[in-house]
């Protein structure tokens, strides 16, 4: 049975040396794309976290109350009024989400959930999610999952939300197969979107394909659009589907040939801020509030005490000496004087943001 292999034939010699030269800068479909019908899911349901060091909701509080007296009714220990509980701050009532991966899941596997205060508690630190189920977002739907567990607050800035890993356990398959027809559609990442990157990835697994002397076919994957990508299964493969799949979605892909426009991501809450590629910006010239840039200049005898000092409130972003009138300057120049006017983070990325709005940054913008 064939499989997508290296094959060393005199014939294909100097296609595998094209091949191998651009393994350094490769990836892999699998990495670049997802099978069509297989994306992430959310699954949800209430429940109780427990165990609260009188940081949880109010017992007074019926929205509480009702689901904490059926929980003990159902565990045999019934509460004759709601007033009983008017004095519980031990539990809150969370929603709980869980999100499934784009792959699926099969039962017994386990996903991590987020659980979020509903109502007035200040702190799930050291509480325990009781037993509850997870269904889909539709009202009538069926349970996917059951969820239990200690909640880890991940952020101490907000201790009204946590997660519980591994909680919910799967009781329903969210799996679907890819192995049934004789096509598979491949779905680029909304990151990796474009003509000439469908038709790369395209191009790679027929020039994989094609290296097999068996091959009967000259091309099996066709651009549907800047997306999607279809791959025909070849007769002789399909008693194997799911290998032949496999062997498709580790073609090596050079990523330098996809033609991907630059990009920079800034991320608000961590404060990042990435960029791919060598970014442009039009020369220009930043002010930052009442910040003022100070430079000082050493006096011709350098002392602590005589130091030449200039103030300013603006910087220059502009390209290097020597360089051409209408050469854009890099964003690199513009990160550097938001170092020299120590502009925060968040201001930084409300900055960038207003480059891209006036077309003066040569990428594309994602703020996260």
């Amino acid at each position: 049975m064939r499989r997508f292999q290296h094959l060393l034939i005199a014939s294909s010699l100097t296609l595998l040396a094209l091949v191998g030269a651009n393994t350094a800068i490769a990836t892999e479909v699998q990495d670049l794309v997802r099978i069509r019908g297989q994306g992430e899911s959310v699954i949800v349901g209430l429940g109780l976290v427990l165990g609260l060091p009188g940081t949880g909701d109010s017992g007074k509080d019926l929205s509480l109350a009702r689901p904490l007296s059926e929980m003990l009714k159902n565990g045999g220990n019934a509460v004759g009024s709601l007033k009983e509980l008017s004095s519980s701050k031990s539990a809150a009532l969370v929603s709980v989400t869980c999100t499934i991966k784009a792959s699926g899941v099969l039962v017994d596997d386990c996903v991590d959930v987020t659980v979020s205060v509903i109502n007035s508690a200040s702190s799930l630190r050291g509480g325990r999610l009781f037993l509850c189920p997870l269904t889909g977002p539709r009202a009538g739907s069926e349970v996917f999952a059951f969820a239990e567990g200690a909640v880890d607050v991940e952020d101490p800035a907000t201790p009204t939300t946590g997660r519980v890993r591994g909680g919910a356990r799967m009781v329903k398959t969210t799996r679907e197969s890819a192995f049934g027809g004789d096509t598979l559609d491949l779905i680029l990442k909304p990151e990796f979107a474009g003509i000439r990157a469908a038709q790369q990835v395209a191009s790679s697994i027929d020039v994989q394909y094609q290296t097999d002397p068996n091959a009967r076919h000259s091309s099996i994957a066709q651009v549907i659009d800047d997306r999607a990508i279809r791959v025909t299964i070849p007769e002789a493969e399909r008693p194997q589907r799911a290998a032949f799949i496999a062997d498709v979605l580790a073609t090596p892909v050079n990523v330098a040939l996809l033609g991907l426009p630059a990009q920079v991501v800034c991320n608000q809450r961590s404060g990042a801020i990435i960029v791919t590629g060598d970014v442009e910006i039009s020369p220009g010239i930043i002010t930052h509030k009442d910040l003022v840039l100070t430079t000082t200049v050493p006096a011709p005898v350098p002392t602590a005490l005589d130091p030449l000092i200039t103030r300013s409130r603006w910087v220059a972003v502009s390209t290097d000496k020597g360089a051409p009138a209408s050469q854009n300057a890099k964003l690199m120049d513009l990160l550097t004087a938001f170092k020299q006017l120590d502009v925060p983070v968040p201001e930084q990325i409300t900055i960038l943001q207003m480059l891209s709005k006036s077309g003066r940054l040569r990428a594309s913008l994602i703020v996260d």
